[in-house]
C-alpha cells in the first residue's frame, strides 16, 4: 500500500478517536491532528541542477544551518553543497539556501583520524589535506538532521540543531589517535575571514569569533564549543604557523582538538554561535540545548518541523507529490533566519549591539525574490512571525537610514533592483497586522525613495532613469513603480492623502519604458530617444537595462496595475495575442545571458522571479483557463521530487512558494492587494489551519491530469464565480470547493466583473 494512502488512513483514524473522545464536548474546540509529514521532505530536491538549496540539519527560521561543506566552488556550489559532488572538507554552522552568490560557512568542523592536517587539500590530493569522499548512500538528509559517513575515516557523521546551536555525534572507528579540526579560514564563495580567534576556555570549552567579508561585506560572528569529555590537547595555528598557548587570534585561525582514547568512540559537541558575543553564545547553548541528549535534541528539531508542515495538510493520490508540497513547504521557513540571542540582544546593521526582547530580529532577507509571494504565504501561514519581520526592517531603517534591499548577517549588500521591502510591509499592515507603526513604515518609505542612489534620483528629477546613466534602469523603473504603488496603498490606509497621490503619481512611471511601437519596455535615453540597438531576447547580465531577463520577461512586470498594461498593449486582443507569444516565442538570448534564465516555456522563465506571475494575467483578461493550462504544465513539469528538481535558484524560499500556492490551486500576482488568482490545483484537498482554531479546507473534485479546468467553485456553499479569492476570505476560515474539468469552463471567471483586477473598485 503506498505511504500517501497510509497517511490519509492514519490522520482519518486520529481524527476519528479524537471526535468519538470528545463526543460529549461538541462545543469545544478541536486541536488539529498533527500527521508525521517529516516523512515526505526531501532535502535533496534543489540540491542539484542550479537549485543552490541547503542542505544539512536545521529548524524552521533558526540561526543555525548546520551542514555538509564541499570542496569543489562556483556558481553551482553557493550554498556549499551540490549533489554531483563526493568530496567534503567539513560542517559549517552557517549557509544560505537559494540565492546566486556564494556566502558563510562559518565555524567549519571536521573530525578525523590519524595525524591531523590543517589545511582542506586539493582535489588531486585530498591526502594532503583533511578533506574526505563521501556516497550518497551513506547519508541521510530530513528536516531536523544529517548524517554521512566519511569514507576516508570511517567516521560516522550525525547533526541536529535547536535555533541557536548546533549538535553534532561523532561516532569514531576503534583507534587511538582521533581529533576534530576547527577551521575558521574556509567559508563559501565569497567570503574571506578578516580576523579570526580561537581560545580554550576549560578543557572542554572553545569559545571564538569570525569576522569575514564577502557579500556583507563586514560580517561577525561568535560562538562557542563544548566537548562532552575533556579533550587531551589543542594545537593553535594561524593558517599553517602553530601557535604557542591557549589562544590564537589572526586571519585564518585553526585549532585540532585531540581527543583522548577514554573519549570512548562516541564523541558530542555543541556549538553554539551570536552575533554579539562568546558569553551569549555559551548562554544560547545552555538555554536551548542544556543536555547530551542527542536523539531528544533531533526529535525535537523534527516536532518543530512537523508543527510547521502541519500548518497545511493536503490529500493527493500521487506520492511524489506530497514530497513536491512538502519539500517546497520546507524551503520556505529556512529564511528569513533568527539573527539575535536567547537574551535578545542582537547586532545592527550599524555594528551596534541593542539588547530588544520585544521582537525577534531576522537576517537572510531576500526581498527582490520573496516579495513575489513567499512573504504572502508567511501572512497566511506564519501570522506569528509577520510582526517580527517588519520590525526587523523598521530598526534596519532607523539603522542604515534606508529599508533593506537584500539584508545579510548584519549587512546592506544593496543587491538586486527596487526598494522590497514596501510590498512586503504594505501588505503586511493592509492584511490587518499591528504589531508595529504603520505611520513609521511609510515615514521609512518616504526616507527610503528620497536617497540619490540606485537611480532614485533620475526618478525623482525626471520619472525614469535613463539607460545611460546606470544599468538595469529598466528593472530598476518597474521594481520601483511597483514598491511605489505599495506605498501609496499604505498611505491611503492611513489617511494619508499627500503621500498617497505623491507615492501613487510615482507608481506609474513603468509607462516611461513601454514603447508602443512594438510594445516592449525597453531602455529610455531621453524623452525622445530609445537605447539602441534592441533586441527583445537578448540578455546582457548587470550590463544593460535588465536584471537576469530580457524585454520579452520584464515587459509583464505590472502586477500592480494589469489594467494600465493592458491600455498600453492596445487592449484585451492585443495583450491576450502578444501574453500567448511568450509562451512560444524562442530566440538567442546571447552569450552574456545571467545563468539565472532557466526554465523556459518560449521566453517565459520560470527558473526566475520576474516572470513568476504572468502565468496568471490571463485572469485578468477573461480567459483564465490558459492560467490553468500554463500553470499545471509549470506544477508538473518544471517542480520533480528529483535533485534536480528545480529549474532555478531556490531563492530562499520563492521558486517553493510559488508551488505551494499553486498547488493549492491560486497565487498573489499583486503582491499588496491581499487578493489570490485561481489557477490550476494539483491537489485533491487541503487544510490551512488558521489562528484561533480556525481552518480553511479546500476540496478538489474530479481533479486527474486530464482536468485541469476548473468548472464551477463553490466558497462555504454559496456559487463562487470570481476568478480570485481574498487573503480575508481565507483567513474568516470555511470551505472551498473547486470542480474541475477535461475542457475550459464556459461561465466561470469570463464575465468583465469576475475577473481580477488590481484596485479595489
Amino acid at each position: 500500500m503506498k505511504k500517501n494512502i497510509n497517511f490519509m488512513f492514519v490522520c482519518a483514524y486520529a481524527l476519528f478517536m479524537l471526535v468519538t473522545a470528545c463526543k460529549e464536548k461538541d462545543t469545544e474546540q478541536q486541536t488539529p491532528v498533527t500527521a508525521n509529514l517529516t516523512q515526505y521532505v526531501d532535502p535533496y530536491i534543489g540540491s542539484g541542477f542550479h537549485g543552490h538549496v541547503f542542505v544539512g540539519a536545521n529548524v524552521p527560521f533558526g540561526a543555525v544551518q548546520l551542514g555538509p561543506t564541499q570542496l569543489s566552488e562556483g556558481w553551482d556550489w553557493c550554498s556549499g553543497y551540490h549533489y554531483s559532488d563526493s568530496v567534503i572538507i567539513g560542517f559549517s554552522h552557517t549557509h544560505l539556501s537559494g540565492t546566486g552568490i556564494g556566502e558563510l560557512g562559518d565555524v567549519l568542523m571536521m573530525p578525523v583520524t590519524g595525524p591531523a592536517k590543517i589545511t582542506k587539500g586539493t582535489v588531486k590530493s585530498l591526502e594532503r589535506g583533511y578533506a574526505s569522499l563521501f556516497s550518497h548512500q551513506d547519508e541521510k538528509v530530513k528536516p531536523g538532521y544529517y548524517s554521512v559517513k566519511l569514507k576516508r575515516y570511517n567516521i560516522n557523521v550525525e547533526l541536529t540543531t535547536s535555533e541557536r546551536a548546533g549538535f553534532h555525534r561523532y561516532t569514531f572507528p576503534e583507534t587511538q589517535d582521533k581529533s576534530i579540526v576547527i577551521d575558521l579560514k574556509e567559508g563559501i564563495g565569497w567570503d574571506l575571514s578578516t580576523e579570526t580567534s580561537l581560545e580554550k576556555l576549560n578543557d572542554s570549552t572553545l569559545i571564538g569569533y569570525r569576522y569575514s567579508k564577502g557579500w556583507a561585506a563586514d560580517q561577525r560572528l561568535f560562538f562557542a564549543i563544548q566537548f562532552n569529555k575533556p579533550v587531551a590537547q589543542i594545537n593553535f595555528f594561524n593558517d599553517t604557523i602553530a601557535i604557542a598557548g591557549n589562544k590564537a587570534t589572526g586571519i585564518r585561525v585553526k585549532g585540532v582538538a585531540h581527543l583522548t582514547p577514554a573519549s570512548g568512540n562516541i564523541v558530542l559537541v555543541k556549538v553554539g554561535i551570536s552575533p554579539v558575543s562568546t558569553a551569549n553564545a555559551l548562554q544560547n547553548i545552555a538555554a536551548e540545548i542544556p543536555h547530551w541528549n542527542f536523539d531528544k535534541t533531533a526529535q525535537e528539531a523534527d516536532a518543530a518541523w512537523n508543527k510547521a508542515l502541519n500548518k497545511v495538510q493536503i490529500k493527493t493520490a500521487d506520492e511524489k507529490q506530497l514530497r513536491k508540497f512538502y519539500t517546497a513547504l520546507y524551503h520556505t521557513m529556512i529564511a528569513p533566519s533568527i539573527f539575535n540571542d536567547h537574551n535578545g540582544d542582537y547586532r545592527g546593521t550599524d555594528k551596534q549591539v541593542y539588547h530588544d526582547t520585544t521582537f525577534t530580529n531576522l537576517t537572510t532577507f531576500s526581498l527582490w525574490d520573496t516579495y513575489r509571494s513567499a512573504h504572502s504565504l508567511f501572512t497566511l501561514l506564519q501570522p506569528e512571525r509577520v510582526n517580527d519581520m517588519i520590525n526587523t526592517m523598521l530598526k534596519i531603517h532607523e539603522q542604515q537610514g534606508k529599508l533593506p534591499i537584500w539584508h545579510l548577517m548584519g549587512n546592506e549588500t544593496n543587491t538586486m533592483p527596487g526598494n522590497s521591502a514596501f510590498p512586503v510591509m504594505a501588505d503586511a499592515y493592509l492584511k490587518g497586522f499591528r504589531g508595529f507603526d504603520g505611520a513609521k513604515v511609510l515615514q521609512a518609505m518616504k526616507a527610503s525613495v528620497m536617497r540619490d542612489e540606485r537611480g532614485l534620483k533620475y526618478v525623482r528629477e525626471q520619472g525614469y532613469i535613463p539607460a545611460d546613466a546606470e544599468t538595469e534602469t529598466v528593472a530598476k523603473g518597474l521594481e520601483y513603480s511597483i514598491d511605489d504603488w505599495c506605498a501609496a496603498q499604505l498611505a491611503l490606509a492611513l489617511g494619508n492623502r499627500e503621500d498617497y497621490e505623491f507615492f501613487s503619481k510615482r507608481a506609474l512611471n513603468y509607462r516611461h519604458y513601454f514603447d508602443t511601437t512594438i510594445h516592449f519596455m525597453r531602455g529610455r535615453v531621453s524623452d525622445t530617444e530609445w537605447r539602441t540597438p534592441f533586441s527583445p531576447f537578448v540578455a546582457r547580465h548587470m550590463k544593460d537595462d535588465f536584471s537576469e531577463g530580457n524585454a520579452w520577461q520584464y515587459t509583464w512586470l505590472v502586477p500592480h496595475d494589469v489594467e494600465g498594461l493592458i491600455k498600453l498593449m492596445g487592449g484585451e486582443g492585443a495583450f491576450l495575442k502578444k501574453l500567448d507569444s511568450l509562451f512560444i516565442v524562442k530566440g538567442n538570448m546571447g552569450n552574456e545571458a545571467s545563468n539565472d534564465i532557466t526554465g523556459l516555456i518560449g521566453q517565459y522563465a520560470h527558473g526566475n522571479e520576474p516572470s513568476h506571475h504572468i502565468p496568471y494575467l490571463y485572469a485578468y483578461a477573461g480567459q483564465p483557463w490558459k492560467t490553468a493550462e500554463k500553470v499545471r504544465y509549470i506544477l508538473d513539469s518544471l517542480y520533480t521530487d528529483k535533485p534536480d528538481g528545480l529549474c532555478g535558484n531556490e531563492d530562499v524560499g520563492q521558486m517553493s512558494a510559488w508551488y505551494v500556492f499553486s498547488a493549492m490551486g491560486f497565487y498573489s500576482v499583486n503582491p499588496a492587494n491581499g487578493m489570490y488568482i485561481f489557477g490550476s490545483p494539483s491537489i485533491n484537498s487541503a487544510i490551512i489551519q488558521l489562528p484561533d482554531d480556525k481552518k480553511f479546507t479546500i476540496e478538489v473534485k474530479n481533479n486527474t491530469p486530464q482536468n485541469i479546468y476548473i468548472q464551477q467553485l463553490t466558497l462555504n456553499g454559496k456559487p463562487y464565480t470570481k476568478t480570485y479569492i481574498s487573503y480575508s476570505d481565507i483567513m474568516n476560515g470555511g470551505e472551498l470547493v473547486m470542480e474541475m474539468g477535461s475542457k475550459p469552463g464556459t461561465t466561470w471567471g469570463i464575465a468583465p466583473e469576475d475577473r481580477a483586477f488590481s484596485v479595489k473598485k
